[in-house]
């Protein structure tokens, strides 16, 4: 083999190493030469000017938290604060969406009245619609055309009249009723009766509804699809004619649930489904109950409940579909069961007669109401309502000084 000096290696293309490392080291000293003149070029000038520009126009963030630990306790009083008034805006949303939408269904409510027959009794050349008037709370006595007693002896002792219940509707927003339908033939006796006494007391509610023991629970329905398209109350109370009632007692109960939806407030019971035909209230729809022996669900006791506004519409917009059972009581309970609904158990309205509610009222916790049990009602009513107001009412001005 020949020794002798070597020549430059060569790439594919012809061109030796040597020039490709000459040009790589040009490339990189060019590369740098310009990328300096660049910065060179921007940094006086358009980096003052974007700073003016930030200075002209600052961006401004949101103020989620402050990072300023002298401001610590300060600052978590504005959390609370701020909660605080959150919860209130909330409250206030959801209760102005809960009034909404009663409005709403008591609209829909009134139209579907109007297409199928009002559950009132309006008089010819009355007007078929008007605003409701706003009120506390409306109490329905339900009556019949036999309980004429009955009815004066609640306005000689308990209801307020004539004047004094114009102005109970106007200061107290309080607003009182006997609840009666009319008879199978309308425009009768009985109806001409009613007419003559509603003439002289203007005290009667009137119902789109044929009177008739057996139909207590769909007259209730009736009442409450009736009193609430005609005022916006907060409450829709039912009470029996054989029941005392101390009105500001009632006003006070009320009042300490004013803020809570969809209450039912009455004495709570769950008494024995009667199977047996004959029997006193009777069920003849006993076995959707269950076994013989079983009990109905709690509800409240039917001489005296209240009902919230929302349950009233809701009562009003479904009543299509509401069972009604022999025993109006159960089937009041049964249009709730199923929906988040507050049960409360105000037992200050199931007092018994004397001696019970005036020993209560000695001991200055007068009663909201009293009857018998044994009777459902007060025992001979028509003569023993004075006795009971007597020795059990709250007196006759307490309703005029109980601050709602």
């Amino acid at each position: 083999m020949k020794m002798g000096l070597s020549r430059p290696h060569k790439v594919g293309n012809g061109v030796s190493t040597r020039w490709v490392s000459l040009l790589c080291i040009a490339s990189f000293f060019l590369g740098v030469l310009v990328v300096n003149r660049f910065w060179a070029a921007i940094e006086p000038d358009d980096m003052d000017e974007e700073a003016s520009s930030l200075e002209r126009h600052p961006v401004s963030l949101p103020s989620v938290v402050n990072c300023d630990k002298k401001k610590d306790t300060d600052d978590a009083g504005d959390i609370f604060s701020q909660v605080s008034q959150t919860h209130d805006v909330i409250r206030k949303l959801d209760k102005t969406i809960s009034a909404l939408e009663v409005q709403l269904a008591a609209a829909r409510a009134s139209k579907s009245e109007s297409n199928q027959g009002s559950p009132m009794v309006t008089k010819p050349g009355s007007e078929s619609f008007k605003e409701r008037q706003k009120v506390f709370f409306v109490m329905g006595i339900m009556t019949a055309f036999s309980s004429r007693k009955r009815r004066d002896s609640i306005r000689e002792t308990w209801m307020p009249g004539g004047d004094e219940l114009k102005k109970l509707e106007k200061e107290k927003g309080i607003i009182m009723r006997f609840v009666i339908g009319h008879s199978a033939s309308t425009g009768g006796v009985l109806d001409r009766a009613i007419d003559a006494e509603d003439e002289k007391h203007r005290d009667f509610f009137r119902l789109n509804h044929i009177e008739g023991y057996h139909e207590l629970s769909s007259k209730t329905q009736i009442y409450f699809t009736a009193a609430v398209s005609t005022w916006d109350a907060d409450f829709y109370i039912k009470v029996d004619d054989d029941v005392h009632i101390n009105l500001g007692m009632v006003g006070s109960t009320l009042a300490r649930h004013r803020s809570k939806p969809r209450t039912y407030i009455g004495c709570m019971k769950s008494g024995p489904v009667l199977a047996h035909q004959g029997v006193k209230y009777h069920e003849p729809e006993y076995w959707k109950f269950g076994e013989e022996g079983n009990k109905y669900f709690r509800h409240a006791t039917g001489q005296v409940y209240a009902i919230s506004k929302d349950l009233a519409t809701y009562i009003s917009v479904n009543k299509h579909i509401l069972h009604k059972y022999a025993n109006e009581d159960v089937s009041m309970g049964s249009w709730f069961i199923g929906l988040d609904v507050q049960h409360i158990d105000e037992r200050s309205l199931c007092c018994g007669t004397p001696p019970d509610c005036e020993w209560k009222a000695q001991a200055g916790n007068p009663c909201a109401a009293s009857f018998d049990w044994s009777c459902s009602g007060i025992c001979k009513s028509v003569e023993r309502m004075e006795e009971v107001h007597q020795r059990c009412g709250e007196g006759d001005g307490a309703i005029w000084h109980t601050s709602f």
